[in-house]
């Protein structure tokens, strides 16, 4: 680990000259990429410093403790021993976890996919509450929301409903909520107050560059359509909704949220794009061993990840067993306690896998 730890603190030393070399800046491209390059290290090299700093003062003061010192002295030296001993191991956990492979996706946007599962209207609902926690989610984060498409039901619920979340690391943040999440409660439309148990799925999709996956014109068809409201009332008068079908692999993708077909047409391939990347990922991911998938579940869509409780206000992590009884701020998009969590758990799985390389 330290040598590897030397290599990037005298690497990023050796950037830190070449982003201020005016022959260098004059290539704004290449200027751009060397500072990112230089800004995702600066914060392994200020830790791997911190770190040093602590060794070598833990060192010095063993040293004295050596030498024939009084004893106010020796008490406290030994103190301060104590807590650089903790900083080390602090900073050499943290070390640790900035050295694992970082997703290549982590800082993209994301397409969040909500469908209504079993449970009728009642479901529905749930996928709007969903839609809703999210929303709320992503502007506690200052990050911008854009609709895709919705399909709304009569009472206000989604049977299923896109959306993008674009902010810097919404994938990092939001990549574990992808599964099936379920609520148990009472219907406003149930009278004998029974509980009713409803799901939605949700999927988490990152923006997918260009250059990351290509699609012939041949396996594609395209269709336009009026785009429709709530309860199927028609919103424009045009044909500028749009309808894209993946020929070899059927994914049917659809866009009304703009009155440009253009646009519409912009969005669904966009949406179509990272649908077939995550497929890619699926199925790659489908071919790794069983011990080593991942502590927080395989991304499985079937996976039932998360119960919602009403009647108790009670949210439980069926992955990594968390329960928490902080269901209306939970729903109002107060969600990070779990989402660090499921970090943290993904984290140390992937450090056991490391040391069993």
């Amino acid at each position: 680990m330290l040598e590897r730890l030397n290599f990037i603190e005298s690497k990023y030393e050796e950037l830190s000259v070449k982003i201020s070399d005016p022959t260098v800046m004059a290539d704004q491209k290449e200027w751009q990429k060397l500072c990112k390059e230089h800004a995702d290290m600066e914060i392994i090299v200020t830790q791997f410093r911190i770190y040093k700093k602590a060794q070598q003062d833990l060192e010095a003061d063993k040293e004295m403790l050596r030498d024939n010192i009084d004893k106010e002295l020796k008490e406290m030296c030994q103190e301060e021993i104590k807590d650089l001993e903790e900083t080390v191991k602090e900073k050499e956990n943290e070390l640790k976890i900035l050295l694992l492979p970082k997703d290549p996706n982590d800082d993209k946007d994301v397409f969040v996919e909500i469908r209504a599962g079993a449970g009728g209207e009642e479901a529905a609902l749930f996928a709007a509450n969903l839609t809703r926690m999210y929303t709320r989610y992503a502007e506690r984060k200052g990050f911008k929301i854009e609709t895709i498409s919705i399909n709304a039901t009569d009472l206000g619920g989604f049977k299923e409903i896109v959306f993008m979340i674009k902010g810097k690391g919404a994938y990092s943040r939001l990549k574990y909520e992808s599964g099936v999440h379920r609520v148990q409660r009472v219907p406003d439309t149930e009278s004998s107050g029974r509980i009713h148990t409803s799901t939605a799925t949700v999927a988490v999709l990152p923006e997918v560059d260009d250059v990351d996956i290509e699609i012939s014109s041949n396996d594609i068809r395209i269709d336009v359509f009026r785009a429709s409201g709530h309860g199927g009332q028609c919103v424009n008068t045009t044909d500028s909704a749009v309808r894209i079908t993946h020929l070899p692999t059927g994914i049917v993708v659809s866009c009304q949220d703009e009155k440009s077909q253009l646009k519409n047409k912009e969005k669904a391939m966009k949406v179509l794009k990272s649908r077939l990347f995550d497929k890619a990922e699926a199925e790659r991911s489908a071919s790794i061993a069983e011990d080593r998938k991942s502590q927080v579940g395989t991304g499985d869509r079937s996976e039932r990840i998360r119960t919602y409780n009403y009647p108790q206000g009670r949210i439980t992590d069926h992955r990594i067993g968390l329960t928490l009884y902080k269901l209306d701020s939970f729903l109002d998009g107060d969600i990070d306690e779990v989402i660090d969590a499921l970090i943290t758990a993904d984290q140390a799985e992937k450090m056991k896998n490391i040391g069993r390389d």
